[in-house]
Parts: C-alpha cells; sequence; structure tokens
C-alpha cells in the first residue's frame, strides 16, 4: 500500500480511538464523578444511578465501545483494502 493511502489510514484510525476513549471518559468521568449527585435522584435496581455508573456503568460502556471498535475497524479495513479475506 502507498505511504499516503498508509497515513489517511492511520490518520482515520487515530479519530476513531479519539471518539472512543472520548465517549469512555465523558461517560466514566461524568456521570461517575462530575454528574453524580444530578444522577443519584434516580435509582437503578435500588442503587442511585451515579453510584451506579461510577461502580458498573463505565465498565458496561468500556466492553460496547470495544464491540464498537472492532466494527469501526473492519469497515475501515475494507475501505483501505487491508481486510483479512
Amino acid at each position: 500500500m502507498e505511504k499516503s493511502k498508509l497515513q489517511k489510514y492511520w490518520i482515520k484510525n487515530l479519530q476513531i480511538m479519539f471518539v472512543l476513549l472520548l465517549i469512555w471518559f465523558s461517560v466514566s468521568y461524568g456521570c461517575g464523578i462530575l454528574f453524580a449527585e444530578t444522577l443519584n435522584t434516580i435509582h437503578l435496581g435500588g442503587f442511585p444511578l451515579g453510584f451506579w455508573f461510577a461502580q458498573q456503568g463505565s465498565i458496561y460502556v468500556f466492553v460496547v465501545l470495544i464491540f464498537a471498535y472492532v466494527v469501526l475497524m473492519n469497515r475501515l479495513d475494507k475501505r483501505f483494502d487491508v481486510d483479512e479475506k
């Protein structure tokens, strides 16, 4: 693959990672710490929602983001013709 195509592929890969990490940071820091008191007015399974996000919600979001990364990278690989055939 030519160098400019590789650079475009890598830039797109970094963009995907940045967006997904930003989502994860927002959920784990924002919901678990910054907005915890506001979210604690809502209860989920008997626990305050802010506590739930701090303890488990951010982990669930992280796992979902891993699957999203796999899907997005498979699409990117096909787009740049570097997928496993």
